[in-house]
């Protein structure tokens, strides 16, 4: 990470979890090569003294997507986010795991979905994923 990444988001302190670049034993139908990556809660990286903000969240996102495209494509490549959206569905101040996964692959382009859950009593769940959002998209990309 120390290669890829700049100092800022190495400050973050993220954690990888796992690497998974070929299909695991037991996997499911629909498994893809991903990354798990964890954000530890820390007060540094919080606003108001109590949510974790929006930008260390967003970071985590993009991140663990870097790392789940490198996955895919069985080494790093120079690449950058095109568009990212979030909903934010409510603060959070513990522990998040972003679990970034390849849906499509391909030389040039890559469309992939995260699902980023915070561990605790309560689950917060948050996707970006063109192809379950919009299924227009999905058609529309399927016959690029």
């Amino acid at each position: 990470m120390t290669k890829i990444f700049p100092q800022w988001v190495q400050d973050l302190a993220l954690l990888v979890e796992s690497v998974e670049t070929v299909r695991p034993p037991g996997a499911l139908p629909d498994w893809q090569p991903g990354a798990i990556v964890r954000l530890p809660y820390s007060r540094k990286l919080c606003r108001d003294g109590a949510a974790v903000c929006t930008q260390a969240l967003m970071a985590l996102a993009d991140t663990a997507m870097v790392l789940a495209c490198s996955a895919a494509w069985n080494g790093y490549r120079p690449m950058t986010s095109i568009d990212q959206t979030t909903h934010f569905l409510r603060p959070v101040n513990f522990d998040v795991i972003a679990d970034a996964r390849a849906v499509r692959s391909e030389y040039q382009k890559q469309v992939a979905n995260i699902a980023s859950e915070a561990y605790h009593l309560l689950a917060v769940r948050y996707f970006a994923s063109l192809l379950e959002a919009l299924p227009w998209f999905k058609n529309w990309f399927e016959n690029q």
